[in-house]
């Protein structure tokens, strides 16, 4: 399969769940629909890991663990706490902010070529983001203080997570150079649930699978066997294939695809702040890629990274 393919079908699994997750968590607890999620996931793609048969020294076990700890210990905790705070569509737009960040991580981490104009772009594309993140202070829709400041505390939750998102990224990058993407996937799904295990024991005293509906078991099933299972999976395959400063341009899908989902099943509507900080965010990611090409049109022709 071609690498942007992959990535582009991630990415719009990835776009749908914001919305579908937010409606699951109103059933399922979030650290234990995170340690499902992940845990099982890790069983599905083991056969698959068998058969790739990379091979894995204690050294890599250390860096599979760290990479788990941030891509899902931190990264998916701090998402789901924030979908239980704030919209949905915030989210993606927010994480699409990262490849400004992500432009200068990579250059530090992986010594790519940084370019002068990103610093002007991160500028405006961060502008977009606090619009959207403080929106709700300057909102007049009556949702009262302690809801403005729960909103608030999500999107900035949303940040978090997609900053630990980056440093994943650059995580796994340097996995992917040595280890099969299979393999990279089980192990940091494996490493990056168990932490979380304390959480979930707390949660499982005041909650149990009889409590389970409709929508936690369909958010559950999504989020196994279509966000996680399979996404990552298409993920990881073409993060090994290109360049990761390109792997963030794929997050611009889910967006759209988080609004067209999250309308009609959450009632969620943009607004005039989320139009305006949209905005920002993707004039300040224009501004700092500085032309077309950087976009990943060129990988459907020339997808390995040379």
């Amino acid at each position: 399969m071609n690498p942007a393919v992959a990535l582009i079908i991630a990415n719009i699994i990835w776009g749908a769940g914001s919305p579908i997750f937010k409606i699951a968590l109103t059933n399922v607890p979030p650290f234990l629909f995170v340690f499902l999620r992940f845990f099982v996931a890790a069983l599905l793609i083991l056969p698959f890991v068998l058969k790739e048969k990379s091979k894995i020294r204690l050294s890599d076990f250390r860096d599979l663990f760290i990479a788990g700890i941030f891509g899902v210990t931190l990264r998916i905790s701090t998402y789901f706490l924030g979908l239980q705070r704030t919209q949905s569509i915030n989210s993606p737009i927010i994480s699409s902010a990262s490849p400004v960040f992500l432009f200068f991580l990579a250059a530090i981490f992986l010594k790519e070529k940084i370019n002068l104009k990103v610093f002007y772009g991160m500028l405006i594309s961060l502008g977009g983001v606090m619009v959207i993140v403080l929106a709700p202070i300057f909102r007049s829709d009556g949702i009262g203080l302690e809801q403005t400041d729960k909103s608030v505390e999500g999107n900035t939750l949303f940040i978090l997570a997609a900053i630990f998102g980056l440093i994943a990224v650059l995580l796994h990058k340097k996995l992917l150079d040595k280890i099969g993407p299979y393999t990279v996937a089980f192990w940091s799904f494996i490493l990056g649930s168990l932490p979380l295990l304390p959480l979930v024991i707390n949660e499982l005293k005041t909650w149990s699978f009889v409590d389970l509906n409709f929508y936690g078991a369909f958010g559950l099933i999504y989020g196994i066997f279509l966000n996680t299972a399979l996404a990552y999976a298409l993920y990881y395959f073409g993060m090994s294939k290109i360049k990761a400063q390109e792997v963030g341009t794929f997050s611009y899908v889910d967006p759209v695809i988080a609004i067209l989902i999250a309308a009609p099943l959450l009632g969620e509507i943009p607004d005039k702040f989320f139009a305006i900080g949209t905005f920002l965010v993707f004039i300040g990611i224009y501004m700092s890629e500085g032309r077309i090409p950087w976009h990943p049109f060129h990988l459907f022709k020339n997808p390995v990274k040379t």
